[in-house]
């Protein structure tokens, strides 16, 4: 298994905030699908203000690469993912259309 977090920010306004976690208690039956095909275990957003946190967890075989190929030729992950952008602004330091950015791990501690 691995685990990934990645982040990215919403628009700063609190209407479109509380519509963007509106949706999210109900994500569509399609996405659900994408993220179970694509070898998504897990996945949960948080959110401070405008920013938002993701951690996912994936199968081993799991592809970014694969995940994002698939994504275009589904219709209604092109949809979902046209309507978040309505509420998502991408970091200062993304890539050029980049939304979501994978996170660096720079400290990790486990109990023994």
């Amino acid at each position: 298994m691995k685990k990934y977090c990645l982040a990215l920010d919403l628009k700063d306004d609190e209407n479109l905030i509380r519509q963007y976690e509106g949706y999210h208690r109900a994500i569509w039956p399609e996405i659900e699908e994408s993220l179970s095909a694509a070898g998504i275990i897990s996945m949960e957003i948080f959110r401070t203000g405008t920013r938002l946190f993701m951690i996912m967890e994936t199968t081993d075989e799991f592809s970014f690469e694969e995940k994002d190929r698939s994504d275009r030729s589904n219709k209604k992950v092109v949809e979902w993912e046209a309507l978040m952008s309505m509420y998502q602004q991408s970091l200062p330091h993304a890539k050029p259309g980049e939304k979501w950015v994978l996170m660096k791990n720079i400290f990790k501690w486990k109990k023994n």
